[in-house]
């Protein structure tokens, strides 16, 4: 969301599927003309519109005022966009041939959009795939076609209280599931927390929370050229039998309130370990400066392997923008090494470009390297239009087992059967 997407909730955002069939007529028939028309060459005094995606579109408009000064004949307007508004008003902008020249995207989006056709395909010839981590590329490819360059990578670790796990007696990250199970059962029996583990029970997007046992485990949702449900493979019914356990077994929550904040519980020890994003560090260093030394985190446990999810955001090009050329250059400096630096100090995301890790903090923090290490061995999911669909059925499986309605083997069944119809 993939943040995905992400919020600053700190949650990656399902774009909710509401673009009627009439609303895709309209945009792919607005599509279809405009996009050809020459427009603006880059060095003409011009105003490129940017639409920026919750807290990064705060942070954009002070990126944008950089480039600005070494590009004095191009004006950057950036419009800040609330993430729990952004899919309707991509959508409603889109019926309208209104979309800005450049948009923020979640992975999520990519699929929806470019089957709409507002989108105008990445200029590859400018743009390297390998200059990029392998998962954030693949969140803006649609049927073998690129159309969004990454900006910014998300991935999920495990952060433990260290101090808490030396009083259960255990000194080692936990590298595996059982690693993890002990971990979490310790923490309870040993150190007398409330719970073991934090992992989302129910409700929309629990499938993020489920990815890195579902990755680690070998399996899928759908397989990779997105034709075929795949949900109930028997890698994939490992992965929620486990998932289910901490559960069934009492060491997570079979419910949580919506906005739960698990820093607060992280802080009194109330929950020791939880699976999170690289936003937390600093929510950690800033708001529980008392909890210094007493965390750590680390790549996700491994059962086949040890593998989480990919999220984080793309930008895309209109199709029917007339500032094509200058859109490009625009996205090329925030997609530089230089650009995706400056970011990270002023946002904290992650830069999805390689060569900006190897220098500096990101070259050096202990932490960050762990996050390289976990975005290195990370996966995406495909670009569908339907994709909020598709794992809707899969986060109300988790949600049967989590709750001790249903096994996991008949809740995946189930799932694969609703997938199986979604994808025709």
């Amino acid at each position: 969301m993939n943040r995905p997407a992400r919020l600053r909730t700190r949650k990656t955002v399902r774009n909710t599927t509401v673009a009627a069939a009439s609303i895709a007529a309209m945009v792919v028939i607005a599509a279809c003309g405009g996009s050809d028309s020459g427009g603006v060459s880059a060095d003409k005094k011009q105003t490129l519109t940017v639409w920026g995606m919750g807290a990064e579109g705060e942070k954009l408009a002070d990126i944008a005022k950089t480039y600005e000064k070494s590009h004095p004949n191009i004006t950057v307007k950036v419009t800040p966009v609330g993430w729990d508004v952004a899919h309707q008003k991509l959508v409603s902008a889109a019926a309208a041939s209104k979309l800005p020249d450049i948009a923020q995207m979640g992975g999520s989006y990519m699929g929806e959009f470019s089957e709409l056709g507002v989108l105008e395909p990445v200029d590859t010839k400018t743009f390297h795939e390998k200059d990029f981590f392998p998962a954030s590329w693949k969140q803006g490819v649609v049927d073998d076609t690129a159309y969004g360059v990454p900006w910014y990578v998300d991935t999920r670790v495990v952060y433990y209280r260290t101090d808490l796990a030396k009083k259960a007696g255990i000194t080692e990250a936990p590298k595996t599931w059982k690693d993890m199970k002990a971990l979490a059962t310790a923490y309870q029996k040993q150190a007398g927390t409330r719970w073991g583990l934090s992992i989302q029970p129910s409700g929309t997007d629990t499938v993020q929370s489920f990815y890195p046992f579902l990755y680690s485990a070998g399996g899928q949702i759908v397989s990779d050229d997105g034709k075929k449900a795949v949900v109930n493979s028997p890698e994939a019914v490992r992965a929620l039998t486990e998932y289910g356990t901490y559960f069934s077994k009492g060491l997570a929550k079979k419910s949580v309130t919506p906005g739960y904040d698990v820093l607060k519980d992280f802080d009194s020890g109330s929950v020791p370990m939880f699976f999170s994003g690289p936003w937390q560090i600093s929510s950690i260093n800033q708001t529980h400066p008392n909890l210094k030394g007493k965390w750590g985190i680390t790549t996700v446990p491994r059962d086949e392997s040890a593998t989480s999810m990919a999220g984080g955001s793309s930008l895309a090009i209109s199709k029917d923008s007339d500032h094509k050329a200058a859109a490009t250059d625009f996205v090329k400096y925030l997609t530089s090494a230089k650009g995706q630096t400056e970011f990270y100090k002023a946002s904290g995301d992650l830069p999805a470009r390689t060569s900006a890790w190897d220098s500096g903090e990101l070259a050096t923090d202990k932490n960050l390297q762990t996050f390289r290490t976990q975005v290195e061995n990370s996966k995406t999911s495909p670009a569908l239009a339907k994709w909020s669909e598709i794992s809707s059925k899969v986060d109300d499986a988790i949600e049967q087992v989590t709750q001790g309605k249903a096994s996991a083997k008949s809740a995946l069944d189930k799932a694969q059967s609703e997938i199986e119809s979604l994808l025709g």
